[in-house]
């Protein structure tokens, strides 16, 4: 069983910055695709950023090309989702999945992903 536990959310101004994290378990950290999902009220969960096993290749969703970066630290079996020019519209909890898949591919789909942390919430005011 991999446990995934997010940190870091939290209330900031527009154009203002956080950095999530994220830990997982697991012996086999370095077959794990990481990813972020973000989902805000009455909308449905969306596919954030995501960094491949072999951290040789990240997938970003088109809002956030530019803003958010993903990093992952092999040595502590951590990801990271540093956010900068946050906007309103960021405003959602903010989900770490993994799934064990070795290779470069990156899943966009929440189904494909098996753990999943508990949330932690970004809220950006205007």
């Amino acid at each position: 069983q991999v446990q995934v536990v997010e940190s870091g959310g939290g209330l900031v101004e527009a154009g203002g910055s956080l950095r999530l994290s994220c830990a997982a378990s697991g012996r086999t950290w370095r077959s794990y695709v990481m990813a972020w999902f973000r989902q805000a009220p009455g909308k449905e969960r969306e596919f954030v950023a995501g960094s491949s096993g072999s951290s040789l290749s990240t997938l970003y969703e088109d809002s956030v090309k530019g803003r958010f970066t993903i990093s992952r630290d092999n040595a502590k079996n951590t990801v990271y989702l540093e956010m900068n020019s946050l906007k309103p519209e960021d405003t959602a909890v903010y989900y770490c999945a993994a799934v064990i898949l070795p290779g470069v591919a990156i899943p966009r789909r929440w189904n494909e992903y098996r753990y999943w942390g508990q949330g932690t919430q970004v809220t950006v005011s205007s």
